[in-house]
């Protein structure tokens, strides 16, 4: 497989392009870290992948995405499949009080997603086969008070991938929301952990299965979609009453 990962240097996304790795998959690595991309490629590498290449990018920087997909396809003469996995869990409480951070956070998380899906849409488009899988977040199933910036646009992506899926279901490319629940990764170094966390190993896994079965939503661990059901299922009235 040749996989172009979005991304790279992110605690899941590396968990997820060991197993790729392990397969002799061929790897296209993108992050805004140089010296990290090269830590993650040199590891990759030990771990059977057949070759590796990197791009340096901010994500943030919309004209640069479609130079970006250009190189991964001439590196590898093509690619079979895209993974997205990156996003910031921004500051509630600084989003509030400005516009700024408030669109900054939505641009990362959000705009910035939907812009590199439309070109990869019309890549694997014109391919007729492949596979798009970007990690959303189960903080997009619903509103909450605490994280109600970041929620929106995971939900905004997660509603934009369900479009896309209808839309290139008949040209045989797999599009896949992968939702993810709480993950100790660095992202959620400041929250407390409880019960309910998930490793990253274990989130990785579970995002190379679903790409590998061509799934088309998924939520890791699969706990997340029974509590979502249940945080779903309140009603409006009390739910804006909950302080999480």
């Amino acid at each position: 497989m040749r996989l172009l990962i979005i991304g790279a240097t992110s605690a899941i996304a590396q968990e997820a392009a060991k197993c790729f790795a392990a397969d002799g998959a061929e790897l296209f690595l993108v992050g805004r870290s140089a010296q990290k991309l090269q830590d993650v490629a040199s590891d990759l590498m030990v771990r059977g992948a057949k070759r590796v290449e990197t791009f340096l990018v901010d994500l943030n920087d919309f004209e640069r995405h479609a130079a970006m997909l250009d190189a991964a396809i001439t590196a590898f003469d093509g690619i079979d499949a895209a993974l997205l996995a990156y996003g910031t869990l921004g500051d509630q409480r600084k989003c509030e009080l400005s516009v700024a951070e408030t669109m900054r956070e939505f641009t990362t998380n959000c705009t910035s997603v939907i812009a590199l899906l439309t070109l990869l849409a019309n890549y694997f488009e014109g391919q007729q086969r492949g596979c798009i899988a970007v990690i959303t977040s189960v903080a997009g199933d619903r509103g909450r008070r605490s994280n109600y910036v970041y929620g929106a646009a995971k939900g905004a992506v997660s509603l934009f991938l369900q479009g896309l899926r209808g839309r290139l279901s008949s040209a045989g490319v797999s599009v896949l929301t992968i939702k993810p629940g709480l993950v100790d990764t660095p992202m959620t170094a400041g929250i407390k952990k409880g019960l309910i966390f998930a490793s990253a190993p274990a989130v990785g896994q579970g995002v190379y299965r679903a790409m590998q079965a061509r799934k088309e939503v998924v939520y890791v661990p699969r706990y997340w979609q029974l509590i979502m059901l249940v945080v779903r299922s309140i009603p409006e009235r009390a739910f804006k009453r909950v302080r999480f």
